[in-house]
């Protein structure tokens, strides 16, 4: 029997290690200088916690912003709990580390992105090299996005970088 090392889970696990360490620093000191989070997580994964009417609305994902206004962070060993504005009323959150999708600091461009299992799987039947390890993500600065308020996904598809093929542009 063969076994091998899954550098690829090895990888998540150290990522999110990272996230609860940046969490926790910022739960002990507050978000130093001109740093803040978007962090896209999965609403359906089994251990989120979040009001119905933000599941129904975000049945998928959601993105949430901390950058000014966010109360009660705790960070556990699982995930974290966090209190967010969205439009004048707070709610509480509870975001297991294994249901984030993306973890974006675009005050210093890093940014970490987690395939999923069925994500992996597709893209392998595609013949594609194995992305299991997060990836550095560009920075995803916007200028309307509000801390408060989760992203929806055409503010998502705004900050983002649109790619143009170059023969649009020949004649």
């Amino acid at each position: 029997m063969s076994r091998s090392i899954d550098y690829g889970n090895l990888m998540h696990d150290a990522m999110r290690g990272l996230i609860r360490k940046v969490l926790q620093d910022v739960s002990d000191n507050g978000l130093p200088g001109a740093h803040h989070f978007f962090i896209t997580f999965d609403t359906s994964h089994p251990d989120a916690e979040l009001a119905d009417w933000l599941s129904d609305r975000y049945p998928g994902e959601m993105t949430v912003v901390m950058q000014h206004w966010y109360d009660n962070l705790d960070v556990g060993e699982e995930g974290f709990a966090v209190t967010l504005n969205f439009g004048d009323a707070p709610e509480p959150l509870y975001i297991p580390y294994d249901a984030i999708r993306t973890f974006v600091d675009p005050s210093v461009e890093f940014g970490l992105r987690f395939e999923t299992q069925q994500e992996d799987d597709e893209e392998e039947t595609q013949g594609d090299e194995d992305t299991a390890a997060p990836a550095k993500l560009p920075a995803t600065r916007r200028k309307d996005a509000k801390a408060e308020e989760p992203a929806s996904e055409e503010d998502a598809e705004a900050g983002e970088a649109e790619i143009v093929s170059l023969d649009s542009f020949r004649k």
